[in-house]
């Protein structure tokens, strides 16, 4: 078969591009499209150096740091890939690549991290962020996302399959587009955290600071105790708001390499996580180092962590995104550290792994071929 691939867009490596990565690993014949390719030369290994069909956005001004700005635009951009040529597409999508126009001789598969979240359920959310949730602006910005959200329904007709990274999305794809989903948990590079059960008295939290990702909820919650220390390993816009909330006993690194991060997350005693996230690599992360999670009891976390309900548990959660609910869990998971098995953690972790990803992702691209070859030979 030929086959091309159609990623969102290409900037960063992160959640999206881990998985991209291991698509890759798994068909690396396949041709690559992106809306726009801005990864720098020493970070172009993951996708073996190839060589993408980028987009017009790609040429627009100021479209390396401004991409976003150019939403509106994508879903034509995305349909001026030209496909034709192609037996299987796979589309990686969390915004628009899954729009991408496909004819009834193509079998098109998208794995789908979630239905565009500024469009969708999360909407309102967005625009307060934004400030555009009020005045004229606030109006044109509805107005576009309404837009959008057509858009993004009708598309969803020329996929002949979807992939959710969770149950958390399989339940947002069926809400949003009346679609069932096959679930495929992302990858995780397991084998390069190192499991140790050597703690010590601090607990940790690693993101970007944004606002969805609660880190002045943490660190607001560890500066009421002072009797325990916290260290926070992150940056991004609201790293200053959240400095200025930290108790003595919070250690704010900000952005710290690889290593760094992998050694505080193996000596740490739990590992902090307040967001509602699709899935969730960190808490993953800290798990294969043997340390278990404190998270917050919604979306991919009730699949990635094993509470106290469980007969082997590797770790706790807390109800509410609050100072209160956090403090409470924290002194829950004090209570039951004793519990909590590290190697457990550590062989939660390890079902999450690469190999497991690409094993069924090719059992379901196989499955979905034979299905389609029996359907056009009816």
């Amino acid at each position: 078969m030929k086959i091309a691939i159609v990623h969102d867009w290409l900037v960063v490596y992160g959640g999206a591009e881990r998985v991209l990565e291991q698509m890759l690993l798994l068909y690396p014949e396949a041709d690559l499209y992106s809306l726009i390719d801005f990864l720098p030369q020493d970070q172009r290994g993951f996708i073996q150096n190839k060589s993408v069909k980028t987009s017009f956005i790609q040429k627009l001004p100021f479209a390396k740091g401004k991409y976003r700005q150019y939403l509106t635009l994508m879903p034509l951009a995305v349909e001026q890939f030209d496909m034709s040529a192609y037996d299987l597409v796979i589309s990686s999508s969390y915004a628009v690549a899954k729009g991408v126009l496909t004819g009834p001789d193509q079998l098109h598969l998208c794995m789908c991290y979630s239905p565009m979240r500024y469009a969708w359920d999360l909407q309102h959310q967005y625009l307060k962020e934004s400030g555009l949730d009020k005045g004229l602006k606030g109006c044109l910005a509805k107005f576009l996302l309404h837009k959008m959200r057509l858009w993004d329904y009708r598309t969803a007709n020329g996929v002949d399959g979807f992939i959710a990274i969770s149950k958390f999305i399989a339940r947002r794809i069926e809400k949003v587009y009346r679609r069932q989903s096959t679930i495929i948990y992302p990858p995780v590079d397991v084998s390069s955290f190192g499991f140790t059960e050597n703690k010590e008295d601090f607990y940790i939290t690693a993101s970007r600071m944004v606002p969805y990702k609660k880190i002045d909820l943490i660190v607001e919650a560890f500066s009421r105790m002072s009797d325990k220390k916290l260290v926070v390993i992150g940056d991004g816009p609201d790293f200053k708001k959240i400095q200025s909330k930290a108790g003595p006993n919070v250690t704010l690194l900000g952005y710290q390499s690889f290593p760094v991060l992998r050694d505080h997350l193996q000596r740490a005693r739990a590992f902090i996580f307040a967001a509602e996230e699709d899935f969730g690599i960190s808490p993953l992360e800290a798990q294969a180092c043997g340390t278990p999670v404190i998270a917050y009891a919604k979306g991919g976390a009730l699949e990635t962590i094993r509470g106290l309900s469980y007969s082997h548990p590797t770790g706790i959660f807390f109800e509410e995104q609050s100072i209160e609910s956090l403090i409470n869990a924290i002194e829950n998971f004090e209570i039951n550290i004793s519990n909590i098995s590290l190697r457990t953690c550590r062989e939660n972790a390890l079902r999450f792994s690469p190999e497991r990803f690409r094993q069924e992702l090719q059992d379901f691209v196989n499955e979905q071929v034979e299905n389609f070859k029996k359907a056009a030979n009816y």
